[in-house]
C-alpha cells in the first residue's frame, strides 16, 4: 500500500518573492540613525587633532595637518590624570554598590508575595519619575546638614540613590524570568536565602547586571551636574567637570575640549568591549522568554 504524503510540497510558486521595497524600508532608518550618531563622533575625533584656528576656518574638515599637540596638553599641563583618578574611584565605587543593593533589592521583591513585592517594587522604581533638578536643593541641603560637601563620599551616596531605582527596575523584570522551581528546590535542599541569591540567582543574571553595570557606569562617568553641585575643590573634581575648565568667559579652548571628550570615552570603549557578550545577552534575554 502507498502512503500518500499529506504534507503541502515546496515548490518555486510557495516561495514568496523578496520584497526589495520592504527591505530597504526598514534598512533605511538604521542608517539614517548610524549617520546620526556617528557624524558628531567623527566630527569631535577630528577637530581633537586640529587646532583652534583650524577648527574655526574648517569645522567639518579633515585635519590638513594631524597633530596631537592637544592631547600632549591635556596629560602634560593640566591635572588629568588626578581627574581620571577621581572619576574612576566614583564611578567603579558607585556602580559596585548600585549593583550590590540593586540585586538584593531585585531578589527581595521575587521572593515576596505578588502584592507586597509589588508595592515595593512600585515604590523604590517610583523613584525614576522624580527630575535631578526637583530634588536639587533638597539634597545640597541634606547633604551639607551631613558635612558631605566637597566629598567623593557624598558624591557617592547621591549617585546611588539616584540610579538604584533603575538598577531594580532592570534587574527586577529579568529576575522574574527565573524559574522559580529552581529557587523553591535549592531552599528545599537547605539553602539559605543568602545562598540562593549569591549562588543561584546571581550567575543566572549575569547578562542583565552587565547590561545594568554598562549602563550605570556611563551615566555616572559622564555625570556632570552633580559633581558641579556637590565639589568644589580642584583636587576632588572628576573628568567631565574639568574639561569646564578650558571653556573662558571669551574663549573656548575646544579642540582641548574635544581632546579630553576623545579620551574620556576610550574607558567606556573598554568596559564595553570587555562586557559586550553578556550586555547582549541581557538586552535580548528578557524578549527570548516567555
Amino acid at each position: 500500500m502507498i502512503r500518500k504524503n499529506t504534507e503541502t510540497d515546496v515548490t518555486m510558486e510557495n516561495i514568496k518573492p523578496i520584497n526589495i521595497n520592504e527591505r530597504i524600508s526598514r534598512q533605511v532608518p538604521l542608517v539614517a540613525y548610524t549617520l546620526l550618531i556617528l557624524l558628531p563622533l567623527t566630527l569631535v575625533f577630528f577637530a581633537s587633532f586640529k587646532t583652534l584656528k583650524q577648527l574655526y576656518n574648517d569645522p567639518l574638515g579633515i585635519p590638513e595637518k594631524w597633530s596631537i599637540l592637544n592631547y600632549i596638553r591635556l596629560f602634560a599641563n593640566e591635572n588629568m590624570l588626578i581627574y581620571f583618578k577621581n572619576s574612576f574611584f566614583v564611578t567603579f565605587t558607585s556602580v559596585f554598590f548600585i549593583l550590590l543593593l540593586g540585586s538584593m533589592i531585585s531578589y527581595a521583591i521575587i521572593r515576596m508575595p505578588n502584592v507586597v513585592g509589588n508595592i515595593l517594587f512600585g515604590f523604590v522604581t517610583l523613584g525614576m519619575m522624580v527630575p535631578t533638578q526637583v530634588k536639587m536643593i533638597p539634597t545640597y541641603v541634606l547633604l551639607s546638614d551631613l558635612n558631605l560637601l566637597n566629598k567623593h563620599s557624598g558624591l557617592i551616596l547621591v549617585t546611588i540613590a539616584t540610579l538604584i531605582p533603575i538598577c531594580v527596575f532592570i534587574l527586577t523584570g529579568f529576575m522574574k524570568t527565573l524559574p522559580k522551581g529552581l529557587l523553591e528546590a535549592a531552599m528545599i535542599d537547605g539553602a539559605s536565602h543568602w545562598q540562593v541569591y549569591s549562588k543561584i540567582v546571581i550567575p543566572l543574571s549575569l547578562p542583565a547586571i552587565a547590561s545594568t553595570a554598562i549602563f550605570s557606569f556611563v551615566i555616572t562617568w559622564n555625570d556632570l551636574l552633580h559633581p558641579l553641585l556637590f565639589i568644589k575643590s580642584s583636587s576632588l573634581k572628576t573628568l567631565p567637570l574639568a574639561l569646564l575648565q578650558f571653556q573662558g568667559e571669551y574663549l573656548t579652548d575646544y579642540p582641548m575640549i574635544f581632546a579630553g571628550v576623545v579620551a574620556a570615552s576610550i574607558p567606556m570603549i573598554i568596559i564595553y568591549i570587555f562586557f559586550q557578550r553578556w550586555f547582549i545577552q541581557g538586552m535580548t534575554a528578557g524578549s527570548m522568554k516567555g
